[in-house]
């Protein structure tokens, strides 16, 4: 078997709507399926995924292509690679393959975080590490959790591990920029190690925990580095995206002790945000877990207000936000200890609508003996409730502050239709997108043409017998390979002309940009004749162009005369 036929009965064996389901979000909207695109800041889903021609697209950014190009994108993997992949995934012998592994700038920074893993994970199994698993133990931490999570532990030496990776050929210097030494000593001394991991789970980086009482700071983390960005993280994200794909959620903590401290009761659908503020990485990486995001941070002042502006922003973002209230300021880690798996499950099962929760919150420091500051409180009650896009709770949520305050329901319907009314005019009035370029009548002809051989057999045949001559180097280029690859295997699929054009880097950004337009799938021969027309127009107007710059730079009168013929002619359709 060939590498193209290798190719192709892989390619036919997995179906691009599971491949990408498993990654994203994605929803049954018709004949097709729609997600949050991951090649750009989506808010809306604007990617479209269909089993029938097994590709997907993107109408927003462009990005399109089958379930190669997918998974090369969204893996950053090469098609070897990704070939491979899918081949033992659905059971076809791939040994002829070969792949050559690829030497980074980084590698020798990911091995120095492997080793410093390995040698704390052997310091805490060791005599040297008694008291910290005794610490572990009480805590409720297990021999399987600590395997699971490769927690490990830094001796009570001021230069151990400094010295065994300058042993190892590491430069000092190098060591310090990595995080893993200052000056000539270790960073970490007597403290249990918790690895912190990137999105693909190679450690970039430590959280070193006190065990005992000798020590002022409680954790000590990686400051950030060339292969660490705190915002381009969540802590268990390379574990939870299998997991959250199953239970269509992802809950968010704020510390990777509750990650693990849920792991325990078999909750393993979390993320941690490692105390920073959300950035538009995580968003992203978020959004790949799932549209559904239970927030459950620490019930304390500071996590009531982390839930809330957190929530605001992802709910702008599109997504399906839920909260969890702890009570008595627990954060998941003490409340899971206290009050066991069932209760914690029990609040997770009924965390409220991020609106109802908001709503709720207006509540605190309202004085409602002041007629003044109730009515500044109704008026933002009726502002959250604008951003509801469920009818039943909207009147739910009217009807309970008529009866609450007493005040007419009628008087509060008209008030939040204002208030709609308002919102949408500003929306309308802020909300400026971006003028695309207007393509002419010729370049539209040229992509449509090309968009319906792609679709329709029976114009590849029909525009190579026409002998259509396109415009652009690059569009003539395209359909002579579209031309070639129809006469070599009797049919167009789209998918498998992906995995065709795939070397030919300089044509698939025409090739993405054409698959990527929504025009109908079918074309009439009237309309097909009609695009003909449309080209050889474009084609003639330029061929009078340069005949009549020529007869500019002409001396001779006789051959003026000649040229003014053949435009004349062409003029005519002659």
């Amino acid at each position: 078997m060939n590498n193209n036929d290798l190719t192709n009965e892989i390619r036919n064996k997995v179906d691009i709507v599971d491949i990408i389901g498993e990654r994203i979000p994605l929803v049954s909207k018709g004949k097709n399926f729609f997600g949050v695109c991951p090649f750009h800041d989506d808010t809306n889903p604007s990617m479209s995924v269909s089993r029938e021609k097994q590709i997907y697209r993107c109408f927003s950014c462009g990005a399109s292509g089958n379930v190669f190009t997918f998974l090369m994108d969204y893996e950053h993997k090469e098609f070897k690679e990704v070939l491979k992949d899918l081949g033992d995934r659905v059971g076809i012998n791939t040994s002829n393959i070969k792949i050559k592994k690829k030497d980074t700038k980084y590698d020798n920074l990911y091995d120095a975080y492997l080793f410093s893993t390995k040698y704390f994970q052997n310091n805490l199994a060791s005599s040297y590490g008694r008291e910290a698993r005794d610490y572990l133990s009480k805590r409720g931490i297990t021999e399987e959790v600590i395997k699971e999570f490769e927690i490990g532990l830094s001796l009570d030496k001021k230069n151990d591990l400094t010295n065994l990776l300058i042993n190892k050929k590491y430069d000092l210097k190098t060591l310090n920029e990595i995080g893993l030494s200052i000056d000539d000593r270790d960073i970490y001394i007597d403290r249990i190690m918790f690895p912190l991991y990137d999105t693909y789970g190679k450690i970039v980086g430590f959280s070193g925990r006190i065990y005992n009482e000798n020590k002022q700071n409680k954790y000590i983390n990686t400051k950030e580095t060339s292969i660490f960005k705190k915002g381009h993280c969540l802590y268990h994200y390379h574990i939870a995206k299998d997991t959250c794909r199953v239970s269509k959620s992802v809950i968010i903590m704020e510390g990777f002790m509750d990650v693990i401290r849920a792991s325990t009761i078999g909750i393993k659908n979390t993320v941690a945000l490692m105390g920073t503020a959300l950035t538009k990485e995580q968003i992203m990486l978020i959004k790949r877990l799932s549209n559904n995001v239970i927030l459950c941070l620490d019930g304390d002042s500071p996590g009531v207000k982390a839930s809330l502006k957190i929530g605001e922003v992802l709910q702008n973002e599109g997504l399906n936000v839920k909260v969890v209230t702890l009570p008595n300021d627990d954060d998941p880690d003490t409340f899971i200890l206290t009050n066991g798996k069932e209760r914690f499950q029990g609040l997770i099962d009924s965390a409220v609508n991020f609106g109802d929760y908001k709503i709720d919150s207006l509540k605190n420091n309202v004085d409602f003996n002041s007629e003044s500051s109730l009515a500044e409180y109704i008026n933002s009650v009726l502002q959250e409730t604008i951003k509801i896009n469920d009818e039943i709770r909207v009147e739910i949520i009217l009807k309970k502050l008529a009866k609450d305050y007493n005040i007419g329901y009628n008087t509060l319907e008209k008030r939040f239709k204002e208030l709609k009314k308002d919102t949408k005019a500003s929306k309308i009035e802020i909300k400026k997108e971006p003028k695309k370029k207007r393509k002419d009548k010729y370049s539209l002809a040229v992509e449509q043409l090309i968009y319906y051989m792609l679709n329709n057999d029976w114009v590849v045949t029909a525009v190579e017998n026409e002998k259509i001559i396109f415009p652009s180097n690059e569009a003539r280029l395209l359909t002579s390979e579209v031309i070639y690859y129809y006469k070599k295997h009797g049919e167009i699929n789209i998918a498998d002309f992906y995995t065709y054009m795939q070397d030919k880097t300089d044509l698939l950004d025409l090739l993405n940009e054409i698959v990527s337009n929504n025009y109908k799938e079918t074309i009439t021969k009237d309309e097909l004749f009609a695009y003909f027309k449309v080209i050889r127009e474009y084609s003639m107007n330029e061929q009078i162009k340069r005949l009549e710059k020529k007869i500019k730079e002409e001396p001779d009168i006789m051959e003026q005369a000649r040229i003014s013929e053949q435009i004349r002619k062409l003029k005519l359709g002659e």
